[in-house]
């Protein structure tokens, strides 16, 4: 058999939703935890297992890579290179940055030098890679990615005209490139807790009595969601600077690393590069780097209208564009009829609704909402049949 059912590791994360995975995919949840993350892939902090065995995926790829992930990606990659999740939110995640792949390497190597534990609350680098993403949502899904253009940032915090930031907006207004936001955005970072605390209150106090622009609003009803799931953070000011998105079921966006963003509720799947790596920058109780953080951004503006990914339709799927190497990422749609696709690498299958079956050299795998299976990419190729979608990653 070169398709294996898999067994998935839940991260039980204290701002996951505690219903999404049950009412969407069947998923138990009889202790009611929250059910933040489902894992599917090789990363050792919550390796898939084949179903019904003990056996990680991780170890059964590596009794034969060529044929399990082919000759390009093992030379490539040496493993598999992507992580395929579930991500189910119902509290802001921290404002977060994941860095490059040459900062991956150089902070990691630096961290065991230093003799940091992997596991220790003060590591930032926990593998080499960097961390490239994409979400599709799958309901209604509200998130930060990436600075605002400039000139929306400063009309907003003049706007709100918070004097206890007068002296550092004025410096920025002087020079409104990425230079003075980055100098703006760091002052910020580093407010000692009086001074925070008075901004954010004069923020609060703003948006009490605001009555203004529709952008302006919906950032202000975000900074003050944050204040009350984290009182007085540094992240509250986060949609100021970061441009605000309301994902409708079936979009999509990519983020680069070094873009600075957040996820703030909803449930969606998420595919990125097979890597850990995060830098926080607040909404979050967790240990912050500031001077670690502000070296990993990419303070470029980018324009929220293109922000959403537009797949290419082909057939009976949809194709979207990523610009790395890591991932591909595509949704089937499956119908009565038998679709067939041919593999280029080794792929997970993830079955979003209806009931799927997958068959290749005469053995079938009937998917339900929740399942996945590992295909190797020796299967060359494999059919499906059956009403409903499928989520496909691979590279």
């Amino acid at each position: 058999m070169t398709i294996h059912l898999l067994d998935n590791k839940i991260h039980n994360y204290a701002w996951g939703s505690k219903n999404d995975m049950r009412e969407l995919f069947g998923i138990a949840n009889p202790e009611s935890k929250p059910q933040a993350e489902l894992w599917m892939g090789v990363h050792p902090n919550g390796c898939s297992k084949l179903a019904g065995t003990d056996t990680l995926l991780s170890t059964f790829i590596d009794t034969d890579k060529t044929a399990n992930l082919g000759t390009y990606t093992t030379a490539r990659f040496g493993t598999l290179p992507f992580l395929f999740k579930v991500l189910s939110a119902k509290s802001p995640l921290s404002i977060q940055v994941h860095p490059n792949k040459i900062n991956s390497e150089a902070g990691y190597d630096r961290e065991n030098a230093l003799g940091i534990p992997l596991g220790a609350s003060n590591r930032n680098y926990k593998d080499r890679n960097h961390k490239p993403e994409l979400v599709y949502a799958l309901t209604p899904y509200k998130a930060l990615n990436g600075f605002r253009p400039i000139e929306n940032i400063l009309q907003m915090f003049t706007l709100i005209d918070l004097p206890s930031l007068s002296e550092s907006l004025k410096d920025f207004r002087n020079r409104p490139n990425n230079d003075g936001l980055k100098d703006f955005f760091k002052t910020i970072m580093h407010l000692e807790e009086k001074k925070r605390r008075q901004a954010i209150n004069e923020l609060l106090r703003f948006s009490e009595k605001s009555q203004t622009n529709e952008s302006l609003s919906d950032a202000l009803i975000f900074c003050t969601e944050f204040h009350v799931e984290y009182p007085f953070d540094v992240g509250v000011f986060s949609p100021l600077f970061l441009n605000t998105l309301h994902l409708c079921p079936g979009d999509a966006m990519f983020l680069h690393a070094e873009t600075p963003h957040a996820y703030i509720k909803g449930t969606g799947l998420e595919i990125m590069a097979n890597s850990d790596n995060v830098l926080r920058a607040g909404l979050t109780e967790k240990h912050i780097d500031r001077d670690e953080l502000i070296a990993n951004i990419n303070f470029s503006s980018m324009l929220p209208e293109r922000l959403l990914l537009e797949p290419i339709s082909r057939k009976n799927k949809l194709v979207y564009p990523i610009p790395v190497d890591d991932f591909r990422f595509d949704i089937l749609t499956s119908g009565e009829e038998w679709n067939e696709e041919y593999t280029r690498s080794a792929e997970i299958v993830f079955c979003i609704d209806g009931a799927v079956t997958i068959e290749n050299n005469g053995h079938q795998t009937i998917l339900a909402p929740g399942d996945s299976v590992f295909i190797c990419n020796e299967t060359t190729h494999y059919r499906y049949t059956g009403i409903g979608r499928l989520a496909r990653a691979y590279n």
